[in-house]
């Protein structure tokens, strides 16, 4: 019998550190004891399952077997040894699956484990195939040090699946959303992130070039992805993702949270420069004097938070011409001629051509990539020359239709 008291204290404080339902700390003291009594008392084939009373502390064990006929299960005849051995230490080339035949897909009889229908019928009249027949077994309470080491192991593992499962359930449907966290350690160009109750991991490739992590800084992240089938569930963070700029406005600008403010695309370059398109849903509502803020405040918080990397909002327009016109600010575009296959030519004055090109063709390119359109910027003085940098392909920029972790 066990000191229930203790016990229940034991359960609830694991419960409360590891953030686990306690029945399942519950749940995983019932299969480490069944797999103790199975270590000490049973054969290895058995199926032993435990009940644990949380009013009284009494424990029960019985022994499970399947009701099975020659249609469910392989016969095998003579002596074989037992399947887990040999599967574990004489592992033999598989077949593909589709070149098994059904009867190799089917399990192999074990009398430990399993029970024909004919059998099962004289113990239970209406057993049905699949059906589970229980059969108590004496308690007992003692182990020896290798059940006991057994049941160690289990339930670490049981509590460490629990803990994994609810890791998932609490981060599962945040991909897309941003959280803080300190960073923890920087190791061969990628940070690791404490997150509270998980470890978040920043690739080199998202994280903003040139940006320095320091040991105990608290900052934003990305939540780029949640990896569900590794190990310990992989909480991929990014700050180099142009949704993370969205977000950021988001909690910035009350217009956009509230949808009278819609952010149509977003084309950024980390650590340098990104350019918005922004459009109102409400008439009267100016959607770049929004998000600039009065004196600039709310571009400027979002802009720090990206270590100074350059802001450009633009209005977002169904006229194409005047939608390029304005995406290649702060230049100033006369005229925009519009190409079939989605291809444009922008005629700017002399002294406007290296603002509207940029340095090393950025802000045209940034222009393409927000509306999607080949750009062709030239001289209005000489409109047949095409000038070195001036040209920038259409490469799809983010929209604001949420689109998880396509990029990803």
């Amino acid at each position: 019998m066990f000191n229930l008291k203790e016990l229940k204290k034991a359960v609830e404080q694991v419960s409360q550190e590891k953030g686990i339902d306690a029945q399942k700390v519950f749940g995983a003291l019932e299969m480490s004891l069944a797999a103790a009594y199975k270590k000490e008392y049973c054969q290895k084939g058995d199926v032993v399952r435990c009940h644990f009373d949380q009013k009284t502390g009494a424990l029960k064990f019985w022994k499970v077997k399947t009701v099975v006929d020659e249609t469910t299960v392989r016969i095998v005849e003579g002596e074989e040894e037992p399947e887990e051995t040999y599967s574990k230490y004489r592992k033999q080339p598989e077949k593909p699956a589709e070149e098994k035949t059904e009867e190799e897909l089917l399990p192999r009889y074990n009398a430990d484990r399993h029970m024909f229908l004919k059998e099962a019928q004289e113990l239970k009249k209406d057993a049905v195939l699949g059906e589970e027949l229980t059969f108590p077994l004496e308690t007992h309470d003692d182990f020896g040090r290798i059940a006991a080491q057994t049941a160690k192991q289990v339930i670490l593992q049981r509590i460490r699946e629990a803990e994994r499962d609810s890791i998932l359930d609490e981060f599962r449907n945040k991909a897309g959303e941003i959280i803080s966290g300190m960073v923890q350690r920087y190791d061969r160009g990628n940070v690791f992130i404490d997150l509270g109750r998980a470890t978040g991991i920043m690739f080199y490739n998202e994280a903003i070039p040139g940006e320095h992590y320091t040991v105990g800084d608290r900052m934003r992240f990305y939540i780029l992805a949640v990896q569900e089938e590794s190990r310990v569930p992989g909480i991929i963070l990014s700050r180099a993702h142009p949704n993370f700029v969205k977000r950021l406005f988001e909690l910035e600008v009350p217009e956009i949270s509230d949808g009278v403010v819609e952010i149509k695309s977003i084309a950024r370059e980390p650590g340098s420069r990104t350019k918005i398109a922004v459009v109102s849903k409400t008439e009267g509502v100016d959607p770049v004097g929004s998000c600039v803020g009065q004196r600039g405040t709310r571009v400027m918080a979002v802009s720090n938070e990206l270590g100074q990397e350059k802001i450009d909002i633009i209005e977002w327009s169904d006229d194409t011409a005047k939608f390029i016109a304005s995406s290649l600010s702060p230049a100033r575009v006369t005229n925009v001629e519009v190409l079939p296959r989605r291809e444009a030519r922008a005629f700017v004055p002399d002294d406007q051509l290296s603002l509207a090109i940029g340095k090393g063709g950025q802000n045209v390119r940034l222009a393409a990539k927000l509306t999607g359109w080949k750009i062709d910027v030239r001289s209005q003085a000489k409109p047949d020359e095409v000038l070195e940098g001036g040209v920038a392909s259409a490469e799809p920029a983010e929209k604001s239709a949420e689109d998880g972790i396509a990029d990803f």
